[in-house]
């Protein structure tokens, strides 16, 4: 019995002692742990010399971004006090929604699309000059066969059909606007009868629509611009069986951007170098802001104010300007681009940059405005050729991961003041609008 009592004592002793070192150890610790926070933070600091917050933010929140990314690419937000309200469809627009369904062609010669490929999504009107110029284009990308190329049509042309028919060089899916107003003749979102003209006074001459800040009533060939890009956003991102899972880049061209040789190899290297290079940047650029510029040349990478040629963002950042429909619906704008630059980004809170390499990728070759070279007899093209020169280091990749980033930082153009050039004012286009942000999110959208 006291040969157990000893034993027993000294066990309690020894549990005692320990007890003791790991009250003792653990506020050591911690003390350690605090100090070496402190110490990065201050090597960080120092690392970063006199960067503004915003640039120091960009090149220094790759936790911060990925801890943002699960939270944010599924997050949907709705007002639960609007309801969406689609115009019925025609039997054309009914044909070419069921088209929007078929699986990508050339399936069967691209049988599989690789880890780390690139979706492409290509978004057209009615310039066959131009498209056949940018396919061309694309025929000749390194890569382009690991790709799916996904064709947007704002409304359905028969000659840009079969263009986009003959392409044999990757995967390639078709989807139309539904509600595009080019196939509405004589409804909304077309042109009703009894809407309000140009300029008129809704009460004088009794018609209906609300004019824009600068008077002018809506123009269905103008207003389709903006329409047709938020909802092949919205399709792509939540709509498509091809897309809707997925959380990558996701790359849009449009049908006046010539491709180079280069352009997809250097996209996914910029796609893999973002995350390590600048986690702050929410998109690659496959050239700069000012589309007249071809790159400063330097050992460099690029990151500065997001531009419209051949961008590229994931599902996350998607989440971000979906959240701001409201922001992107109401604007009075009918430029789609100009809307993102003029509310929706600076919404963000912070400076919106986009990395790119020191030579362009991708060049607008077009001198035509909105909706022009058409057709034959009304041909806007360079002679048809775009007049795009190419240099041999623009057919081959020509980006290196070891390069450090420049951050320009001044901003040009439209920014957050600008109260837009109008065109954007009747309230049923922003309700259309709207309601494409709300339609692969509720189950049945009401019809007009």
């Amino acid at each position: 019995m006291p040969a157990a009592a000893s034993s027993s004592s000294s066990s309690s002793s020894s549990h005692h002692h320990r007890a003791r070192l790991r009250s003792r150890t653990a506020p050591l610790l911690l003390l350690v742990i605090l100090a070496v926070f402190v110490i990065t933070g201050l090597l960080r600091s120092s690392s970063r010399g006199d960067l503004p917050a915003s640039a120091r933010r960009l090149v220094s929140s790759r936790g911060n971004a990925n801890a943002n990314h699960s939270v944010a690419q599924r997050k949907i937000l709705l007002d639960p006090s609007f309801t969406p309200r689609l115009p019925r469809q025609s039997s054309l627009s009914l044909s070419l929604a069921a088209r929007n369904a078929l699986p990508p062609r050339n399936a069967g010669r691209f049988r599989t699309l690789p880890d780390g490929h690139l979706k492409i999504v290509l978004y057209v009107h009615n310039r066959p000059r131009y498209l056949r110029l940018v396919v061309d284009s694309l025929s000749r990308v390194q890569g382009i066969g690991e790709a799916l190329l996904i064709v947007s049509h704002d409304g359905y042309f028969p000659e840009m059909d079969k263009i986009v028919q003959g392409i044999d060089f990757c995967q390639v899916k078709q989807i139309f606007a539904p509600y595009s107003p080019h196939l509405f003749s004589d409804a909304f979102p077309g042109v009703t009868p009894g809407d309000c003209q140009s300029r008129d006074n809704a009460k004088e001459k009794g018609c209906k629509g609300d004019p824009d800040q600068y008077g002018n009533h809506r123009s269905p060939r103008i207003v389709s611009l903006k329409h047709h890009w938020w909802w092949m956003m919205n399709t792509v991102w939540d709509g498509l069986e091809e897309t809707m899972d997925f959380d990558g880049h996701i790359l849009f061209i449009e049908e006046d951007h010539y491709i180079f040789p280069n352009a997809y190899r250097n996209a996914q290297l910029l796609v893999d170098l973002k995350p390590k290079k600048c986690p702050g940047c929410y998109a690659i650029n496959l050239a700069p802001s000012d589309v007249k510029a071809k790159g400063e040349g330097w050992e460099s990478l690029v990151a500065e104010k997001m531009g419209n040629i051949g961008y590229a963002f994931n599902r996350t950042v998607w989440r971000k300007i979906h959240a701001k429909a409201k922001q992107f619906c109401a604007f009075d704008e009918y430029n789609w681009d100009i809307t993102m630059w003029a509310t929706v980004y600076p919404s963000f809170g912070a400076p919106v940059y986009s990395l790119r390499g020191p030579r362009r990728s991708a060049a607008h070759f077009g001198k035509c405005g909105l909706h022009q070279g058409q057709g034959s007899s009304n041909v806007c093209v360079d002679n048809g050729s775009g007049a795009v020169e190419l240099e041999e280091t623009d057919k081959v990749p020509n980006i290196k991961a070891d390069w450090p980033v420049r951050i320009i930082q001044r901003q040009e153009g439209y920014q957050a003041g600008f109260k837009g050039w109008g065109g954007w004012g009747d309230r049923r286009d922003r309700d259309l609008c709207l309601s494409f942000a709300y339609m692969y999110h509720v189950k049945d959208p009401s019809s007009a």
